[in-house]
């Protein structure tokens, strides 16, 4: 029971605090606090900054590990933060030389990423599969801004770089893991059978309901992916035991992300990449105008929920719009 009100379908239930971080204008002072209805609960506690290692599920060898990425730091920022189009080099599949000027192929990657909780682990002492729940404290959305035409050009050998840097946006309250057990669910089945330090018979994935909006400037938004964390090749214990398996120590506030998440049928794309076929396939919106990839003056909506049994469980929303890019 609550006395306070809480509207129906609200995304932040009695059944469902998540933390974040937040001030006001008569107290600026950065304070850790839990949603429930409309309203903060001030728990007046530090507020900490993140660390960023970011899994990505691309690359050479996927059945086998987990691929891992780190990125900046820096570039994370909370949901309604507008994010500037980069300039970057590029190159054209019959140009000779590569050019310079903005990002013509603007993605989004809809993803979820967890942060590190508990007391993390030493430098050179691996957190062990079976511990690895005691170091995750819960989850957020997360969209993993990208610009195709320069990550293609950088790629090989090493990666992307320039590609991701520019902006990743997460949603601002973290749903614990406490609040998320109902919603667990019986992992992908993997083939080949992973080595022993990822297995563990009490892993699990969660269903978790997600939605992507696109909205354009001055327009209405329209849904153009519904996909569900349950997809995820990776557990996201495994996550945790690959990062760590080399004594690398993460501590509380670390962010690991999962990689785009998308399922097996076209509408359940995570990145206007697959939902266009690489824009061979442009998306309709509701406007009646189309899309290959994003435009300036777009704006990105993620959000996800868990319900089963009358109870709801809510991430709110990860939301960014798209300014012009820089002349430089």
């Amino acid at each position: 029971m609550s006395w306070v009100q809480i509207p129906q379908n609200s995304h932040f239930t009695i059944d469902n605090l998540p933390y974040g971080v937040f001030s006001t204008a008569t107290n600026p002072t950065h304070r850790i606090g839990v949603a429930i209805g409309d309203f903060i609960l001030d728990l007046k506690a530090i507020h900490h900054l993140f660390d960023d290692p970011k899994l990505l599920k691309s690359g050479e060898h996927v059945l086998t590990k987990p691929i891992l990425n780190d990125f900046m730091t820096s570039s994370v920022v909370v949901s309604g933060t507008p994010i500037r189009r980069p300039n970057g080099q590029t190159k054209d599949d019959n140009a000779t030389n590569p050019s310079f000027g903005p990002c013509r192929l603007l993605d989004f990657e809809l993803e979820m990423a967890f942060f590190v909780g508990g007391e993390g682990n030493q430098l050179g002492q691996p957190i062990p599969i079976a511990k690895a729940e005691d170091n995750i404290f819960g989850m957020v959305l997360m969209n993993d801004w990208s610009a195709r035409d320069i990550q293609k050009w950088e790629y090989v050998p090493l990666g992307p770089f320039l590609s991701k840097n520019f902006g990743t946006t997460i949603s601002p309250w973290i749903v614990t893991t406490e609040a998320l057990k109902p919603f667990r669910t019986t992992p992908f089945k993997q083939d080949p059978e992973p080595l022993d330090y990822l297995k563990d018979k009490n892993d699990f994935s969660l269903d978790i309901n997600l939605t992507v909006d696109l909205k354009p400037a001055n327009g209405q938004p329209t849904t153009i992916t519904k996909t569900n964390f349950n997809y995820m090749y990776w557990t996201i214990k495994q996550q945790l035991a690959h990062h760590t398996i080399t004594g690398c120590n993460v501590r509380p506030g670390d962010l690991l992300a999962s990689g785009t998440i998308s399922g097996p049928e076209p509408e359940s794309f995570g990145s206007m990449l697959e939902l266009t076929w690489r824009g061979t396939k442009p998306l309709t919106l509701a406007d009646g105008s189309q899309r290959k990839f994003i435009q300036d003056g777009d704006e990105v909506i993620l959000s996800g929920f868990c319900e089963k049994e009358g109870v709801r469980i809510g991430f709110g929303e990860c939301r960014g719009v798209v300014l012009p890019s820089l002349s430089i």
